[in-house]
């Protein structure tokens, strides 16, 4: 006889269906929210592992963070090798701001990166939220800012009054990947109760974040890792063509001047409006293609002897 876990696993669909029905309403709506919850999250993971370009890539893991949790705003942190939490995004939805991403707004210059250790004392800055957030692999959510005692929030102070804005809640979240290495920090501001717009806690949704940063983490890394290959192997076909303009005097500097004019007919081509090549167009992805197979054109020659 099967075990009562092993029954409710064997459970077809429409068995859970006519077991719904039975249920208290407010439970089944509760499950509705968490099977909904995680699709999204679902979803989002696919779409983050899939967009190429870094600005949306950032757009969708705060948009999501957002939406999730009802926030006003957020910002998200990458590390630096230098050891400082550099903006990269920041959103605030009823001060109509969007620095970063693929916002045609930059991170203004007065923002500056976050420093994870006192340049003076090399000890950890564990009073800047964001930082702590990095430095110890710590979710932290707070209620209330202008009430917080054991971080420093002056600086958030001054970015309130500067703008006329009350940052109450917040909720920062370290961004750690598939190796368990905090790559950057996820940080949102002032959730807001859908029914009311009350400004309550992050604590209904501080998983699902989680959850979400690092989903986040890990695709940023891939996508880093991607372009480090990338770079590697733009790097070895330059050197190949490299020791093959080395090996006569007549033809140095052909392989490099072949991706440059090849790279210049194709924007003049693609430029044209009538004619057998008015609809002309390359993508990002084929203009690269072309970029390679220009600088490869000649690398037969490597093992020719002159």
């Amino acid at each position: 006889m099967k075990n009562k876990k092993e029954s409710a696993l064997s459970l077809t669909q429409q068995e859970i269906t006519e077991l719904l029905k039975t249920t208290p309403s407010g439970i089944k709506k509760y499950i509705d929210e968490l099977e909904g919850q995680i699709k999204n999250l679902s979803e989002i993971g696919v779409a983050l592992s899939k967009e190429k370009d870094t600005g949306k890539l950032l757009d969708t893991i705060l948009l999501e963070a957002k939406r999730i949790s009802s926030a006003d705003g957020g910002t998200i942190y990458m590390k630096t090798d230098d050891n400082r939490l550099k903006f990269e995004i920041m959103m605030t939805d009823s001060l109509g701001i969007h620095y970063g991403g693929t916002s045609a707004e930059p991170i203004p210059d007065t923002i500056y990166p976050v420093k994870l250790y006192n340049p003076e004392t090399n000890q950890p800055n564990h009073k800047n939220v964001s930082a702590y957030a990095a430095l110890t692999g710590k979710t932290v959510s707070i209620k209330d800012a202008y009430k917080e005692k054991g971080f420093d929030f002056s600086g958030t102070k001054g970015w309130d009054k500067r703008h006329g804005y009350r940052s109450i809640s917040f909720l920062t979240v370290p961004m750690k990947n598939h190796e368990d290495n905090i790559i950057g920090v996820l940080q949102l501001l002032n959730s807001k109760n859908p029914k009311t717009g009350e400004i309550v806690s992050f604590s209904t949704s501080i998983k699902m974040i989680e959850s979400l940063a690092s989903q986040a983490a890990i695709a940023i890394t891939n996508k880093n890792l991607i372009r480090e290959l990338e770079v590697l192997f733009e790097s070895f076909i330059k050197l190949i063509a490299t020791a093959i303009d080395k090996k006569s005097a007549y033809t140095g500097g052909h392989c490099s001047r072949v991706p440059e004019i090849t790279m210049m007919l194709a924007d003049a081509v693609g430029k044209i409006k009538s004619g057998k090549y008015k609809n002309f167009d390359m993508t990002p992805d084929e203009r690269n293609e072309l970029y390679i197979a220009a600088w490869l054109h000649d690398c037969g020659k490597v093992a020719t002897p002159t």
